[in-house]
Formats: C-alpha cells, sequence, structure tokens
C-alpha cells in the first residue's frame, strides 16, 4: 500500500481583513509537527500554484479559506464540492493575484487533472476589505476561529490517513 498524499493548501489574501483566514490557519498548522505524507501549503493568492498542485493528484486536499454563507462571523463550515459538475474552462478566467476555489478546481480540469478527494474548510467572514489606516489582520470573531479550524483540519487529516471517510456538511 503507498502512502496516501494530503495537501492543505491555505488561501487568501492577508490585506483584505478576514480574507487572511486559510493563509493564518496554514501558519498555524505548519508550526506543529505534521504526519508523512502531509503537506501544508500556505498558496495565499497564488491560483495557478495551486492548480499545479493539484495536478499531481493528491488523495486529499483541505482548502481553507474564507467562505462567506450568510452565517455569524467566525462560524465554521466544512464543504465537499461536487467535483463533478466543474466544467472545462476554455480561457480560464484565473487572476493571477486573487484565488477563487471553484475557478482553480475547473482550471485542474481543464489542464487536464482530475482532483480526487476535496473537502473546503471556510469560516465565515466579518469582512474581507482593507483595513483602516493600513491596518490589516483578522477580525476578533474571526481569529478566535482560527484554533478550532487548525482542530478540524488536523481531524480531517488524521481520519484520512486512517482510511477512514471525510465529509463535510
Amino acid at each position: 500500500m503507498t502512502e496516501r498524499r494530503i495537501l492543505v493548501a491555505g488561501i487568501g489574501n492577508i490585506f483584505l481583513g478576514d480574507d487572511a483566514f486559510g493563509v493564518v490557519v496554514a501558519q498555524r498548522l505548519r508550526e506543529g509537527a505534521l504526519p508523512a505524507g502531509v503537506q501544508v501549503v500556505d498558496f495565499g493568492i497564488r491560483g495557478f500554484d495551486l492548480a499545479y498542485a493539484l495536478l499531481d493528484e493528491p488523495d486529499l486536499t483541505v482548502l481553507v479559506d474564507a467562505l462567506p454563507r450568510g452565517g455569524a462571523p467566525g462560524t465554521l463550515y466544512v464543504l465537499a464540492p461536487e467535483l463533478s459538475a466543474l466544467e472545462d474552462l476554455s480561457a480560464p478566467a484565473l487572476e493571477t493575484h486573487s484565488i477563487d476555489p471553484l475557478t482553480v478546481l475547473s482550471l485542474v480540469k481543464t489542464l487536464g487533472g482530475e482532483p480526487r478527494r476535496v473537502l473546503v474548510v471556510g469560516c465565515e467572514p466579518a469582512t474581507c476589505e482593507p483595513g483602516a489606516d493600513g491596518e490589516f489582520g483578522l477580525s476578533p470573531p474571526v481569529a478566535a476561529a482560527v484554533e478550532e479550524a487548525v482542530a478540524v483540519v488536523q481531524r480531517l487529516v488524521a481520519r484520512a490517513l486512517a482510511g477512514a471517510p471525510v465529509t463535510g456538511e
């Protein structure tokens, strides 16, 4: 049996308030020991880099990102996008300095890849706007959700490494 390969991808723009959530979680995860086969990468706003990492077809990819769904700021979600519904992009609408995970997943398909299992650990943002007076960082409710998100990602990774099913809500 080959070793499972898991990619945890932190996504977000550190200059846009709570949009930095995925980046902060990835940095926090990298502070601890990682199990063999697990790679945590702060992709920030580098969508092309993430697409090419997904072309390596990890067994599980966990995208960590700010995810506005209408809940209270700081609410965490674990979702499993329907990968079969992704469309090939004839002309990828991928911005070089921003990232939309669904567009990245579609780009992977366009490039001939097939993302395997993908989960999104998202956090409801309070704001994704630049801070006043050049300040940046997470809002208090989103900052308070970082440790819980780290624990959620660690549980998902442990389940995947053990061969147990991992699912979204």
